[in-house]
């Protein structure tokens, strides 16, 4: 895969985590969010750090984005069994959230990423909004996720 090929898929995740951050926060509509970002008017940066120039990936962000909102409900599940014991999905900080709901549609839905490579982008997702324990979070969740997601699709 080609260097530029990468860096659209990284700014389709990054651009499908603030979508659903957005959507969840100001009740932004789907057709709102994929608009936003095919205009470029999705941030492409967090905390000051220019991710890229890169075009994104758009198959890739529009089926983050829709998948998350469409199989919700199935992807809180696979999230929430893998919880700690007493916590609940809603417990959790909304970036967190936003960020495991797009990587749990990524392996549900994109079979042809390896599950690794999934977890990893999304855990270097969660560097860039995070400095504690919530990478080491994100990655255990989504690894523990994606015995149950990928034996669905």
């Amino acid at each position: 895969m080609k260097s530029a090929d990468i860096e659209a898929r990284r700014v389709a995740r990054l651009g499908a985590v603030q979508a659903l951050y957005q959507m969840e926060v100001s009740g932004a509509s789907t057709e709102d969010v994929i608009a936003a970002f095919d205009t470029g008017r999705l941030p492409r940066e967090s905390e000051d750090i220019l991710i890229t120039d890169a075009e994104g990936d758009m198959e890739l962000f529009r089926t983050l984005v829709e998948k998350a909102v469409d199989r919700q409900a199935t992807l809180d599940r696979a999230i929430a069994r893998h919880l700690s014991k007493g916590w609940r999905l809603e417990r959790i900080d909304a970036v967190a959230r936003a960020i495991l709901r797009a990587g749990a549609a990524e392996l549900e839905q994109r079979p042809d990423i390896p599950v690794a490579v999934v977890i990893d982008e999304y855990v270097e997702v969660a560097k860039r909004f995070f400095e504690g324990p919530e990478p080491g979070f994100v990655n255990a969740t989504l690894d523990a996720c994606a015995k149950d997601l990928r034996s669905s699709v």
